[in-house]
Formats: structure tokens, C-alpha cells, sequence
């Protein structure tokens, strides 16, 4: 008994003891490579864009990165911890709208898919559901965990967004927000990598609470 109390330590949380199991330690192992691999992603493609942003490989190279890094971003929304729900759902519902925009510009316009969104600022409509889920990411880390870098990445991206979306910004304010954004988010990522795990777990009591508090709404409705 003593040994697997050593395993498995007994947490006391806001609504009762709980304790953290391998699936809870998996699901943060997962979220958090889910981030590492979108941000590694979103570093290159950035780096190749701006390095040579004329090159047919490259776009090819950055249209590839960009399907890993929605892929990636997609696996960590499924297996982060918020204990607000309806947020989660919309978090994922904005993924989701943004990744199904994405696939539709990459289809149905002959351009490589990063000449699309440059060239054709209104593609933001779309496909920035996807970055305004990576916000939502960015500003759930910055309340949990009061980091710096996710404390700049929150306005960064909806600035660089919405800037692109009505031409506000020139081209060399563009890039260094894009370079700035690439280079947080690999900090980001780093950190969350060698972050303790707990933390990201949450306290398992509350999220015990909501959903039996959920329940016995849903049973009263009926």
C-alpha cells in the first residue's frame, strides 16, 4: 500500500482528494508534443518564408509544414485540461472551421497555399479560426501559468491577423511580428517540455464537480 502511495500521491483539491493516473500523465505528454511539434513547424515555415519567399519549393515545403502544424495544433486541443467545457468545445469548433478552410483555399486556388493568404487577405476569415484557437491556448497559459512569452503571444496574434486582414501593417512590420510570433512559441513549447507535469493536469476534483454538477442538470431538465 505504501508503495503504490508513493506511485500514485494523494492529492487534496478544492472538492475532495484525487489522485493523478498514467492515462492523466499521457494525455499532458501528448498535449504538450502536440504544441512542440505546431511550434517546430510553424518555426521553419516561418524561417523558409522569410529567407526565400520566392521559391516554388519553399512554398510547397511551407504548405506541407502548415498541415503539420493544424494536425499537431488539433491533437493538443483534443487533450488539453480546461475546466471550463463550453470553452474547450469552442476552442476545437474554431480548429475545426479554420483547418476546413484551409483544406478548401488549398483545393480550390491554383496559388501555393502561403501566396493564397498573403496575396488574399480575406482567407484570414477563415483559416483564422484555426489561430484564434492557438490564442486561446496562448491566453488559457497565461492565466494558469502567468508566462511571459504566452503574455505577448495573446495580442500578437490576433495583431498580426487582424493587421494582415486590412492591410494596417506594412511588410517589414508583418515580418517581425511573424519572426517574433515563431520565436515565443518555440519558447512556449520548450518550457511547457520540461514543466512539471501536475500542473497541466489541473485539480481533478473540480473537473469531478463540473461534470456531476452537468449531470444532475441534464437529469432535472429531463
Amino acid at each position: 500500500m505504501a508503495e503504490q502511495a508513493a506511485e500514485h500521491p494523494i492529492y487534496q483539491g478544492q472538492f475532495g482528494d484525487y489522485t493523478i493516473t498514467a492515462g492523466d500523465r499521457q494525455g499532458v505528454v501528448i498535449y504538450r508534443a502536440g504544441l512542440m511539434v505546431a511550434a517546430l513547424c510553424f518555426a521553419i515555415g516561418t524561417g523558409l518564408a522569410l529567407w526565400q519567399p520566392s521559391s516554388p519549393t519553399v512554398h510547397v515545403a511551407i504548405s506541407i509544414l502548415f498541415s503539420g502544424f493544424t494536425v499537431a495544433l488539433g491533437v493538443s486541443l483534443l487533450t488539453i485540461h480546461i475546466y471550463m467545457a463550453a470553452l474547450h468545445r469552442v476552442l476545437q469548433m474554431f480548429w475545426g472551421i479554420g483547418a476546413i478552410a484551409a483544406i478548401a483555399i488549398s483545393h480550390f486556388d491554383p496559388e501555393p497555399f502561403a501566396l493564397t493568404v498573403y496575396h488574399h487577405p480575406a482567407t484570414i476569415w477563415g483559416i483564422g479560426f484555426i489561430f484564434a484557437a492557438l490564442a486561446g491556448i496562448f491566453f488559457k497559459e497565461a492565466f494558469c501559468f502567468n508566462r511571459f512569452e504566452t503574455k505577448l503571444l495573446t495580442p500578437l496574434v490576433p495583431l498580426l491577423l487582424v493587421g494582415h486582414l486590412f492591410s494596417l501593417l506594412s511588410p517589414d512590420a508583418e515580418q517581425v511580428l511573424l519572426a517574433s510570433w515563431a520565436a515565443l512559441m518555440l519558447v512556449f513549447a520548450i518550457r511547457k517540455a520540461i514543466q512539471p507535469i501536475p500542473p497541466d493536469i489541473g485539480d481533478k476534483s473540480v473537473f469531478e464537480y463540473l461534470k456531476k454538477r452537468g449531470a444532475g442538470q441534464t437529469a432535472s431538465d429531463a
